[in-house]
């Protein structure tokens, strides 16, 4: 995914059938000066232009200077579906003639496995597993990378259902101020975390979408776990949103404070996970010192909890579930502010922390509820999402650029953009309906398999075979839950949920599979095994020495 920040690093390049890396500090980032222009790279077929960074709608016409044999392809977006499309590119058998120069570009140095960003929190993981550098992955490959930001997208390809002929399909702008033609392009841009939606949400909270939004959140609850060592106050985290993200987010942070702190999170249904199937949402309730409804109203799934055993389980789990609010506000807490405190039951005394840093004010989204008033030491934002999609300038015609409502391109079938069968759009950038009709979701499965299907299809395009039309297989749910706890719900055994150690261990196996290259695979299974054994030594030596104490 693209962000704001833009590196001042120098440019590193991959150069076709070389396999090492070359950087060419003799090229800056940043836009000429005084009228002075940069030199231009070439490296092959492929075309870096470095302009002004004010581009007039002049930039329609023209190309590279140098004659133009093998297709350019360009990659926006390095996640899920923009690092697999280049890799699946990679792998497949070309003609001499027709192997394609890839150039892949995002802001971030590293690709980020984002399911498992939450045990960054629990330690399971270290960050080189789950966030290798693009340049490590790339290195035995002909790819090259570019650590960049888009600015602005120059379609040339616009037709009304005729692929156009030209040598150019268009013009990527990048933020540093260099202008990359390509013949074919592929938006796979992700989506930033929406905080606009609630006063307060963005200067107050903390998403976890990103990595640096994952080490925020580190470096924030070890802040609060030193600044409330040996007080008697607990350390107070508000998580917004009760969808995968949500639930996994707040059993993590639990786990990981356990009487050191309490955890709250809100949602403005009355379920937890309304899309996961039934046995991963029932494994998230029934998690020991996880979750407790707290002050909701219950539909189907769930029967309204008495008194006593909402004090039975106040007293053993840490996470409280808010169902059936909505965030109205976020705001500062004022030292002389008396707040009120929810409770349960004037039976159920809950343990007060010292007055939290920050005030969530809730309102109710059903009937039969009260507001509620929660203080906070860190609020944790997982609702709402934004697809990236480039500003588009159109060069020599009225611009035609299919976009949804939510900001995504439509897509035909092949997941090519309507009316641009040049750009191929995929994951949280693309908006494609399945058989039924529905809204593909914008999970890393729908992105994975897309990348598969848009590797195909360029090649297709280029060697003139037929495009094939994108089928999603729901292959199943899984969600982590604890170090040792996870849920997995495949989709071709109904009914089945593998929960407990059982499901942590096939989750951890699934997302190995899953990881980019071979190499990087052998070297995260080494680590993880190695792992393993560790911690079933030391719980093999705890074990022991317990029972030669008690004996």
């Amino acid at each position: 995914m693209l962000s704001p920040t833009l590196s001042s690093s120098p440019i590193s390049f991959f150069f076709p059938g070389r396999g090492v890396k070359c950087f060419c500090n003799e090229f800056s980032v940043f836009p000429r000066r005084n009228g002075a222009e940069l030199p231009i790279p070439r490296r092959g077929n492929l075309c870096v232009r470095t302009i002004s960074s004010s581009v007039g709608s002049g930039m329609g016409s023209g190309g590279s200077d140098e004659p133009k044999s093998k297709p350019r392809i360009c990659i926006l977006g390095g996640g899920f579906g923009g690092l697999y499309t280049a890799l699946r590119l990679e792998s497949l058998v070309w003609p001499d003639d027709k192997k394609p120069q890839v150039l892949l570009v995002d802001q971030s140095a590293r690709f980020v496995f984002k399911p498992m960003l939450y045990e960054l929190l629990s330690g399971e993981v270290d960050e080189w597993e789950i966030a290798p550098r693009f340049l490590d992955l790339l290195a035995n490959t002909s790819v090259q990378f570019f650590q960049d930001r888009v600015k602005l997208l120059y379609p040339l390809d616009h037709s009304m259902g005729k692929i156009p002929t030209m040598s150019c399909g268009g013009r990527v702008q990048l933020e540093s101020g260099r202008l990359v033609e390509y013949d074919w392009l592929v938006l796979s841009l992700g989506a930033e975390p929406k905080l606009d939606l609630v006063p307060g949400a963005a200067e107050l909270s903390l998403p976890f979408s990103t990595l640096e939004d994952a080490l925020k959140v580190d470096s924030r609850l070890k802040a609060l776990e030193r600044g409330k060592f040996g007080k008697d106050s607990l350390i107070r985290v508000v998580v917004v949103g009760c969808g995968y993200a949500g639930v996994e987010l707040a059993a993590i942070v639990a786990e990981r404070l356990q009487d050191k702190g309490i955890v709250q999170a809100i949602n403005a249904e009355t379920i937890i996970c309304p899309s996961a199937p039934p046995g991963n949402r029932e494994a998230a309730l029934k998690v020991r010192s996880m979750l407790v409804m707290h002050c909701v109203k219950l539909d189907s799934y769930w029967k309204c909890l008495s008194e006593w055993i909402a004090l039975r389980v106040l007293s053993s789990r840490n996470v409280q579930l808010f169902l059936g609010y909505f965030v109205s506000c976020i705001r500062k807490a004022e030292k002389s502010e008396d707040l009120e405190k929810p409770t349960i039951s004037e039976q159920v005394k809950v343990i007060e922390p010292e007055q939290g840093e920050l005030i969530l004010e809730l309102r109710p989204a059903e009937r039969g509820l009260e507001s509620q008033i929660l203080e906070a030491d860190l609020v944790l934002w997982t609702v709402g999402s934004k697809p990236l999609v480039p500003p588009l300038v159109s060069c020599d015609r009225p611009l035609m650029f299919p976009i949804t409502g939510r900001g995504q391109a439509e897509t035909d079938e092949t997941l090519r953009v309507k009316g641009h069968p040049r750009i191929f759009a995929i994951g949280d950038s693309a908006a494609l309906r399945d058989s039924s009709g529905k809204l593909l979701p914008a999970t890393a499965q729908v992105a994975f398999q897309q990348a598969d299907f848009a590797g195909w299809n360029l090649w297709a395009a280029i060697n003139d075979r037929p495009l094939l039309p994108f089928r999603f297989q729901n292959l199943g749910e899984m969600m982590t839950l604890g170090r040792s706890d996870a849920a997995i719900s495949p989709s071709f055994i109904d009914g089945l949920t593998l929960e407990g150690p059982i499901g942590h261990t096939a989750r951890k196996i699934a997302y190995l599979i899953r990881l980019p290259t071979d190499e990087h695979r052998v070297k995260v299974g080494i680590s993880w095994l190695t792992k393993s054994a560790i911690d079933t030594i030391a719980s093999f030596q705890s074990t022991l020495s317990n029972a030669i104490s008690g004996s």
